[in-house]
């Protein structure tokens, strides 16, 4: 699934061509998304000036002149700006077509995104209310990150998950994240001592921003606004590489499950 660096490195690809421009079209040709994609949006959006491209944790927003877009990739999603002639493909649910002759594509073969329209502040949208800090922002700190865990019996990787705790950290960042730390994922949050959590918000915002400067990581579908990979699978400690030796201590790797979801770590490396 695309993370905060998948996802801003998209934004950072679409910003440039987008903002600024004026929306002269709207095309749907699948609205069976994780949820249908609204109704109406072509008359809401067609002559709307698109004023800027931000983003909240793993959420895409589109300010329009009068409303916002808010955009999630899903599992297997990719926004791509195009040639507007560009043919499409099986997966490409959704143009946004510009003035400059250029068009704004979404592709989600497994089709978990979403897209919602919002003539509110997005930061009051129902998706996005009750999140966390981002994680890159000066809010989230090891004060703030060491009073979160207090009284936190879950594993820690799953608290770092938690996006009520901070945004945008995923599987892969948290394990990462996690190992440069040198801590064990299936430690209590609780245990978290003001020095660890001093090491591990260090550690998560060193691993995110190498991500977001490499377009983050491509394990199966997901590609750039550009097209391309991201490549930060080949800075990878832990993640997915189960039984190949430590990159620090030769120890092997190891793989458990935390909620269901698979943890990466070094027994030796991560106490």
């Amino acid at each position: 699934m695309p993370e905060l660096p998948e996802v801003e490195t998209t934004r950072r690809g679409i910003e440039r061509s987008v903002t600024g421009r004026t929306i002269s079209g709207w095309i749907v040709r699948d609205h069976r998304l994780r949820w249908p994609i609204p109704a109406g949006l072509e008359q809401e959006l067609t002559g709307q000036r698109i004023t800027r491209v931000g983003r909240r944790g793993k959420y895409l927003l589109i300010y329009c002149e009068r409303g916002a877009l808010i955009l999630h990739l899903g599992m297997s999603g990719s926004l791509r700006v195009l040639k507007s002639s560009t043919p499409t493909t099986k997966h490409d649910h959704f143009d946004l077509l510009l003035d400059s002759g250029r068009t704004l594509r979404f592709n989600d073969p497994r089709r978990f995104g979403s897209l919602h329209w919002t003539t509110a502040d997005p930061a009051d949208h129902k998706l996005l209310r009750d999140i966390g800090p981002e994680p890159l922002e000066p809010a989230f700190d090891a004060q703030y990150l060491y009073r979160a865990s207090r009284r936190r019996k879950v594993a820690l990787k799953n608290f770092v998950m938690n996006a009520h705790v901070v945004v945008g950290v995923g599987n892969i960042y948290a394990s990462e994240s996690l190992f440069r730390a040198q801590l064990r994922p299936g430690r209590r949050a609780s245990s978290l001592s003001r020095r660890d959590a001093g090491k591990l918000v260090r550690a998560i915002k060193t691993v995110l921003r190498q991500a977001i400067r490499v377009g983050g990581t491509t394990l199966r579908d997901y590609v750039g606004a550009d097209g391309s990979p991201g490549y930060f699978r080949q800075k990878l400690f832990v993640y997915e590489r189960a039984g190949s030796p430590c990159r620090v201590c030769h120890t092997n790797i190891r793989r458990v499950t935390h909620g269901q979801r698979s943890t990466f770590y070094c027994p030796k490396c991560q106490q």
